[in-house]
Formats: structure tokens, C-alpha cells, sequence
């Protein structure tokens, strides 16, 4: 007796209507993709006699003003092909700064809501941002409640909390599509020192340090891959003790980037190398870069180049020649009332003097 085919258990969950309109929001990703031009690459002089070519990869020119807008792009996109966005599903993150700027200019590409959940404190700047591009933001006390509040709001309405924290590492593909390291590599292709010693970046989520490292690996590339952390920050501590439960119990000041606890997408096993940076150095060093450049940048940013100092300094001593890039994350305009304003900075107690007098030492930069 040969078998019946209709007998075999059958459960038919497909649904037309819904792979359409995945379709169509992934189509809307891809379409904004074409129509964004690659970031410039730009280079800073350092003197010529010492044979060291310095690159900053300027973030800030996206449409949403940061480096975030990659990460918000390909964490919409992981959302979508992995069968968790839906027509209506209410997006929420846990975020108080670029981040949520961009994913709110996101979810209303895609047409739906995005909630933003914040801390109390977080600059009116901010808040306006996010709300401009379509998003609503929930408040609570501390920063150390929102990935909970993340968690019980979703669950409360059905929502997605797309806990950028978790999936940065794994959203963004390495190998090529929307990696910001094909970019840096392809931008360096006919410079002097096309393979760059080093690749310096801070971490806020670790999903860059992750992307640009297993680039790095996969093309069998001998670039180191610096990590810059900040003074408030569970990474840098958590990278030297191998302690992936290492905490902080103070707020970055910086920022966009530091964490209380290392995040799950931070790759420690792939970075070669990681430098602290202290707080007043990274403002020093912001409004140093802005003099030069002769528009602001932001203070992870400032973060990014007192590492390159120290790294270029090293390359000195030991008589190498060679290339530098790190990342212009996003615009210092953003923080025209802390990073720029003489009176926020006494307040908070640093002097700047001495650290921008180490960079104009150490980095003298001009425009090439």
C-alpha cells in the first residue's frame, strides 16, 4: 500500500500579505542605501619627515548625523529577515543619543512607531532630535533601568525591543554588505600607505570594533584593531582582566560611548589593543580636531584621537612609517551647551590646557 501525502501532518503558517509588505520594507532599506553616498575619508597632515598618513572616516555626513545610522539600517534590516517586525509593531530601544535619532528616522521610513527609552537628565537637544524624526521618548530615573523598562514596554504592548546592545555584533555583515571597513579599505586604495597600521575605534555598543575586526581577520589583513575607552567604562577594565562580567557604577560622560557593564556585542578576543582615555582629554581633543577642521566634532570622536596620539607617538620611537584611521562619529554641534561651553566644562571640573598642549605636541595636524 503506498503512502498518503495527504495524511501526513500539515500546519500552513505562510502569509502573503506579510512577506509583502517584509518585502517592501526591505526594499525601503535597500533604497536608502542607494541614494546615500559613501562618507568621505578625510586626511589630516602630520609632518611630512615622519612618513605616518593620518585619516579620519567622517560618520557625521549621514543623513541622521552619526555613525548610528549604519547600525540603525542593518538592525532593522536583521529585524525584518529574521520574522520579527510586523505591520504596527511598536519599536523600542534603549537609547538616549545618536542612536535613537537615527532608528526613529528608520521606523518612519519603515512606517512604524518607535518609542526611545531615556534617561532623566537627557539634554532637551536630544529629546527634540528624536521626536523630530517621528519618535516618542519614555523616561525613566536612571540609565541603569532602561534596558528593563525596554523589556517590560515591549512586552506590555506587543512591541520589539531591538536591544542594539546585543545585536550591533551580529546585524551588521562583516564580510561586506553595509560594513564601514570595505569602505575604509576601498577609500585607501591608491593612498601611500593603503593597508594602515592601525584602525583605531571607541565602543559604545562594540558592534564597530566587531565588524571592523573580523573584517580585518576574514581579508587577512595585518591592521591592528585599537579599542578607545573611556574613563567611566566597563570596557577597558573588563578587556584587561578577561572579565566579561566586569561592571562600572558610574555614567560615561562621554557621550555615545563607555558602558556600566561590557556589552554582549563586544568582541574582546579580536582587539589588539586598548588605550583609556581620560575624560578632559577626550574634550580637549574634540575641540583641538574642530579648531583644525574648522567645524565641531563630538567627544568620542575627541576619544578616537588622543588613542591615535599615543599610537602614533609609539610609531615614532620605533622608526615606523605607515598609515592611521579612526572614525568621525558625529557632529559637535550636538553639544554645543556641554562639550563647547567653557562654563559646563569648569563645572565639571577639568582643565583642558594641559592635554591640548600634549596634541599640539605630539599630533600637530593640519589638512591635506
Amino acid at each position: 500500500m503506498e503512502p498518503d501525502l495527504s495524511a501526513l501532518a500539515d500546519v500552513d503558517r505562510s502569509d502573503p500579505g506579510l512577506r509583502a509588505w517584509v518585502a517592501e520594507r526591505v526594499r525601503r532599506l535597500d533604497a536608502d542605501d542607494r541614494r546615500s553616498a559613501d562618507t568621505h575619508l578625510l586626511r589630516l597632515e602630520l609632518p611630512a619627515e615622519w612618513g605616518i598618513d593620518l585619516y579620519l572616516k567622517d560618520e557625521s555626513t549621514h543623513v541622521t548625523g552619526s555613525l548610528k545610522h549604519r547600525l540603525a539600517r542593518s538592525l532593522f534590516m536583521y529585524a525584518l529577515v529574521n520574522g520579527w517586525l510586523r505591520p504596527g509593531t511598536t519599536v523600542i530601544e534603549s537609547s538616549s543619543g545618536s542612536t535613537a535619532v537615527s532608528e526613529a528616522h528608520v521606523a518612519r521610513m519603515l512606517d512604524v512607531p518607535f518609542v526611545a527609552v531615556v534617561p532623566r537628565g537627557t539634554s532637551a537637544s536630544k529629546i527634540a532630535l528624536i521626536e523630530a524624526e517621528g519618535g516618542r521618548c519614555h523616561t525613566v530615573e536612571t540609565a541603569e533601568q532602561m534596558d528593563a523598562e525596554a523589556h517590560r514596554l515591549a512586552a506590555e504592548c506587543g512591541g520589539l525591543f531591538l536591544d542594539q546592545f546585543t545585536h550591533a555584533e551580529r546585524a551588521t555583515d562583516w564580510r561586506g554588505h553595509n560594513n564601514i571597513a570595505v569602505s575604509i579599505f576601498e577609500q585607501l586604495a591608491e593612498e601611500p600607505h593603503p593597508v594602515p597600521r592601525w584602525i583605531v575605534v571607541s565602543a559604545g555598543t562594540g558592534g564597530t570594533s566587531a565588524t571592523i575586526g573580523r573584517y580585518l581577520r576574514y581579508r587577512r589583513l595585518p591592521t591592528g584593531l585599537c579599542v578607545a575607552d573611556v574613563d567611566r567604562s566597563a570596557f577597558f577594565p573588563g578587556w584587561v582582566a578577561g572579565d566579561q562580567d566586569a561592571r562600572c557604577h558610574q555614567s560615561s560622560r562621554i557621550e555615545g560611548i563607555g558602558r556600566p557593564r561590557v556589552e554582549k556585542s563586544f568582541v574582546p578576543t579580536i582587539v589588539d589593543r586598548m588605550v583609556q582615555v581620560p575624560d578632559e582629554a577626550s574634550i580637549a581633543a574634540a575641540r583641538y580636531v574642530s579648531a583644525r577642521l574648522g567645524r565641531r566634532v563630538g567627544g568620542s570622536t575627541g576619544t578616537n584621537v588622543v588613542a591615535v596620539a599615543k599610537l602614533v607617538a609609539g610609531m615614532r620611537a620605533r622608526g615606523e612609517r605607515g598609515s592611521l584611521v579612526t572614525l568621525l562619529c558625529d557632529s559637535g554641534d550636538r553639544y554645543a551647551a556641554t562639550y563647547f561651553d567653557d562654563g559646563w566644562v569648569a563645572a565639571q571640573g577639568w582643565d583642558l590646557a594641559p592635554w591640548t598642549a600634549v596634541l599640539e605636541r605630539e599630533l600637530p595636524l593640519g589638512r591635506g
